[in-house]
């Protein structure tokens, strides 16, 4: 767990825990540029696009690729906020999600088709997403984007629930809140149950 000597303070071991996450060439990144590679696809890697880097494009297509951790950017399946320091994860987890939206919309309003894959799709059904992302490319769909991002946990007090906040990464009007277990490691789906969803302006989270 993560340990604090004050807040917003982070002892070394999660620090260096944190530091060891490639940001870029990570497994689930490699799989899925190897099997399109082997399925005829030519692409850049880490090219800069007029929304910011993406792990795979072809620019003379506009077409991009994005791997998300699900830890960075807020798989509503494997999110898990670590329970100590959580005013700074959260800061990190909104930060994220906005840059996350800019290179989104950016890239649409551009023109370019983009993919947004999570890695434990990747990791789970390589050969169905690699397919999904060569339809985007061979323009079959417009884009596949992982819409819905958690914003936001709030631990329920003196209990083993917590809110989740999630909002569409497309529309900013579509949010939702759901409450279920309070999760403490990286796993599948949790059941919880919806308790709001509505379209509404942008509000506090």
């Amino acid at each position: 767990m993560l340990e604090v000597d004050e807040i917003g303070s982070m002892s070394n071991s999660r620090s260096q825990n944190m530091a060891r996450i490639r940001a870029s060439d990570t497994g689930p990144e490699i799989l899925l540029r190897r099997r399109l590679w082997a399925s005829g696809l030519r692409y850049r890697v880490n090219y800069r696009t007029p929304g910011g880097r993406a792990d795979i494009a072809v620019p003379s297509e506009r077409f991009a690729v994005f791997v998300d951790g699900c830890f960075w950017h807020g798989c509503p399946d494997h999110y898990v906020c670590p329970r100590s320091a959580s005013p700074f994860w959260s800061g990190k987890l909104r930060e994220n999600f906005q840059r996350d939206r800019r290179q989104t919309q950016s890239l649409l309003g551009a023109g370019w088709r983009v993919a947004r894959i999570w890695e434990h799709e990747i990791n789970e059904e390589l050969p169905v997403i690699a397919e999904k992302v060569l339809s985007v490319y061979r323009r079959e769909k417009p884009h596949i984007i992982n819409d819905f991002r958690v914003v936001l946990v709030e631990a329920k007090k003196h209990t083993d629930r917590e809110l989740r906040h999630l909002q569409s990464l497309l529309d900013p009007r579509w949010r939702r809140t759901e409450e279920g277990p309070r999760v403490t490691r990286k796993v599948g789906p949790v059941p919880r149950t919806l308790v709001f969803s509505s379209e509404v302006e942008e509000g506090p989270f």
